[in-house]
C-alpha cells in the first residue's frame, strides 16, 4: 500500500516523522511555486486554490508564485476538507494562527502546524483508535520543540493539533466505513 504526505500526491515513507521537511522543503529553494506546480502536489484543480484564495482561505500568491506558507495552508486545509467543512478549516487555522494577512498575530507558523500534523497523523497510523489521554500526549510530545511566543499559545496550538487529529482520524474511519458498505453493495 501506497503512502501519501496527508493533503498531498507525494508519496512518503510513513514511517518517516521527517516527511514534509525532507520531500518539500527543497522544492522551495528556488522561490515559490506555481499554481500548476501546486496543484499537482496536492492534487486540486487549480480553479479550486483560485478559490480558496477568492474566498480568503489562503493570500494571495506573490508573482505568481506561493510561498512555503501559502502551500502549507492549502495542505492543511486539502488534508482536512473531507472531514470538515471548508469554513470550519479555516476558523481552527484562524484559531492559532489569527488574520490570514497579518503574521504578526500568528501563534504558529503554517509549516510547522503542518508539519506537527503530519508527525501526529504517523503517529497514529497503523495502531488501534486510542483514547483522549494518549492522542493529549501525543499532542504535548509533538510540541516539544515548540517555542510560545506568548502566553497561552502552547495550549491553543495543541487544541487545535488534538482537532485536527481527531478530524483526520475520523475521515480515514470514515472512508473505511464507505468501503465495507460498498463491498456489501456487490
Amino acid at each position: 500500500m501506497e503512502a501519501y504526505l496527508p493533503g498531498t500526491t507525494v508519496q512518503a515513507d510513513p514511517g518517516r516523522l521527517d516527511g514534509p521537511e525532507a520531500l518539500l522543503s527543497p522544492l522551495f529553494l528556488a522561490g515559490g511555486l506555481t499554481l500548476s506546480q501546486v496543484a499537482r502536489l496536492t492534487g486540486l484543480e487549480p480553479h479550486m486554490i483560485q478559490n480558496w484564495v477568492r474566498r480568503g482561505f489562503v493570500s494571495p500568491p506573490q508573482q505568481k508564485r506561493y510561498s512555503r506558507r501559502q502551500f502549507s495552508r492549502i495542505l492543511m486545509i486539502s488534508m482536512l476538507r473531507g472531514c470538515m467543512q471548508l469554513d470550519k478549516v479555516c476558523s481552527l487555522l484562524s484559531y492559532v494562527n489569527g488574520h490570514l494577512d497579518d503574521e504578526s498575530d500568528d501563534l504558529i507558523d503554517d509549516w510547522q502546524l503542518y508539519c506537527y500534523s503530519v508527525r501526529l497523523i504517523a503517529q497514529a497510523q497503523g495502531q488501534p483508535l486510542a483514547g483522549k489521554e494518549v492522542w493529549d500526549s501525543w499532542c504535548a510530545a509533538v510540541l516539544a520543540d515548540y517555542s510560545a511566543p506568548v502566553p497561552g499559545a502552547r495550549e491553543r496550538v495543541e487544541r487545535c493539533l488534538r482537532i485536527i487529529l481527531t478530524a483526520y482520524l475520523a475521515g480515514r474511519l470514515k472512508q473505511e466505513a464507505d468501503t465495507l458498505l460498498s463491498q456489501l453493495e456487490e
